[in-house]
């Protein structure tokens, strides 16, 4: 999504009344007599929090918090494993019967039922509501009917969901995916009430989901609180009577917050005070492996980057790029250089090979020198890597791969950053196609399989193909691999499909990410989960 995977903010004409609004229904403290409110770091989110229109890590975070779907994946493992689903069965991958536990309900009392999920996603999949993360629907039959590519839609409700009882439901398929299941943990695919659907305004000032949360109140640009539910039903309760996310445009002044005891969590420590971390925070510092790899995407849809000779050009940009050395002196190897576009959390089993990329990634100035001038140069005579600047420490990194490239190249203006203030505005200026170079292009699994590292990002107008890249070949590789029964067969098609994002270098893979976080002695039981976030329900207040 998070990464990666990306509307306008439509919140914000309600910003105000939902600042002194809390949520319907339930107490504002834990069920488990849990008390004390965590403060945490955050960035303001760049879409609604509807859940089929929030693919970036912010409002990732609180969607995480609010609403709970038929999976949840293990925040050790990762593993997709049952939540509302009771059962989910098929004998051909392509007919699914989905049957909803008994007993949950959403914050304002009204039951989760069958109804809740095939409504939400009839929603989500449906042009007229412009959801970011529509495209995950696109499997189930009659997607094509209600998102058509072109034209007005045949339907308003996939031919492929049908409700068969209060809390059973059935899905088909386009065509055989043997892990589709697995992908039922990710945010787009929670349920809805149908407070939602009778007064929409209403909802997007007061959210309501199933979580152990509530959204109590959010000032854009200041801060989100997040108060426990008393009436969650779930096993996983909060254990802490609330989260406050505050708002940050600099990471760096969080981390003094932190240090100097007016903070309580910051999940992103900044690259400049890593060398310091240690000492600032001893046994209170994370740094632990996530499904994250930070890319340099690039805009197909402008000509000067969707030329014959495209493909040598970036690979020729790679080669200029020092991924040891940025790594080891800028992130203090709390980075590790790319070896492939997938991350090493998934496993050989799952589809990681550090052998894929080959020499592509490595650094080589005489080589990248000779691949940009048989690409036809640099586009304008030089780059300009556009990244926010807010989160993330990325102009660290930015001015460090334009040094390396201009090292290589033997100029000083081939390379420079362009930055922009914050994440909203990057992302809107992203999904609206005004790119006009390489932008920075993080990635964070959505859920973990070999399919969400490639799908989203490189599918022909996938959701998160913000370069609008296309290639006929990779798309039906991808399309042969969701068919196949036999989970490795699955696995080594969509290596083959990888290898094409590879030899038309799509994207230039920089390096994985490791999640990182520091907390205060306040708090205690910290940990981040194999997405990188901060699993806030496990924290305690002391």
């Amino acid at each position: 999504m998070r990464g990666a995977m990306r509307a306008g903010w439509t919140v914000c004409a309600v910003a105000v009344a939902l600042t002194a609004a809390a949520c319907g229904g339930g107490g504002s403290s834990g069920g488990s007599g849990a008390s004390g409110v965590v403060s945490a770091s955050w960035g303001d989110p760049a879409n609604p929090l509807e859940p089929a229109n929030t693919n970036e890590v912010q409002g990732g975070k609180v969607l995480d918090m609010i609403f709970r779907g038929l999976k949840r994946y293990d925040p050790k493992t990762a593993e997709a494993k049952d939540m509302l689903a009771e059962k989910i069965e098929t004998s051909d991958s392509v007919d699914f019967a989905v049957t909803v536990k008994d007993g949950w309900t959403f914050s304002n009392g009204e039951p989760v039922t069958a109804a809740s999920f095939v409504d939400a996603w009839n929603y989500g999949a449906a042009l007229r509501n412009n959801q970011r993360n529509a495209y995950f629907f696109g499997y189930i039959e009659g997607y094509a009917d209600v998102h058509p590519d072109t034209g007005e839609p045949k339907a308003t409700t996939m031919s492929g969901l049908k409700v068969t009882g209060a809390r059973t439901f059935t899905v088909r398929l386009t065509q055989k995916f043997s892990t589709w299941p697995e992908t039922l943990g990710y945010a787009a695919f929670a349920p809805l009430p149908r407070a939602f659907f009778d007064d929409h305004s209403g909802w997007l000032a007061k959210p309501i989901g199933n979580g152990p949360y509530l959204v109590d109140s959010y000032a854009r640009g200041s801060q989100m609180s997040l108060r426990a539910w008393s009436g969650y039903p779930g096993p996983d309760k909060a254990r802490n009577g609330g989260v406050d996310l505050r708002v940050y445009t600099d990471n760096n002044s969080a981390y003094t917050d932190l240090t100097a005891g007016n903070l309580d969590l910051v999940d992103d420590v900044p690259a400049a005070q890593l060398r310091n971390v240690r000492a600032d925070l001893g046994d209170r510092y994370i740094n632990t492996p996530a499904g994250i790899i930070q890319t340099l995407a690039f805009p197909y849809y402008d000509t000067a980057w969707n030329t014959p000779g495209g493909a040598r050009l970036r690979t020729g940009i790679s080669r200029a790029i020092n991924r040891e050395q940025i790594t080891d002196t800028i992130f203090q190897r709390t980075r590790t250089p790319a070896k492939d576009w997938t991350s090493p959390v998934l496993g050989a089993e799952g589809g990681f090979d550090d052998t894929l990329c080959g020499d592509a990634c490595d650094y080589d100035p005489a080589e990248a020198k000779k691949l940009i001038a048989e690409g036809g140069g640099l586009p304008g005579g030089g780059l300009k890597i556009t990244y926010n600047s807010d989160t993330g420490s990325h102009k660290d990194w930015v001015d460090a791969v334009c040094n390396s490239i201009n090292n290589a190249l033997g100029d000083d203006r081939a390379c420079a950053g362009n930055s922009i203030g914050t994440f909203a505005d990057f992302r809107s200026q992203i999904t609206q196609s005004k790119m006009s170079g390489p932008f920075r292009a993080g990635w964070q699994m959505d859920y973990p399989l070999i399919q969400n590292f490639l799908q989203p990002l490189y599918y022909t107008n996938a959701s998160s193909n913000d370069g609008k890249w296309s290639n006929q070949e990779f798309d039906k590789l991808v399309d042969q691999a969701n068919a196949e029964s036999d989970p490795a067969k699955a696995v080594d098609t969509f290596q083959q499909a990888e290898r094409v994002v590879r030899d038309q270098m799509a994207a230039i893979p920089l390096w994985y990410q490791n999640g990182s976080a520091g907390y205060s002695p306040r708090i205690s039981d910290v940990a981040l989960n194999p997405f990188s976030l901060p699993v806030y329900n496990e924290i305690k207040v002391s």
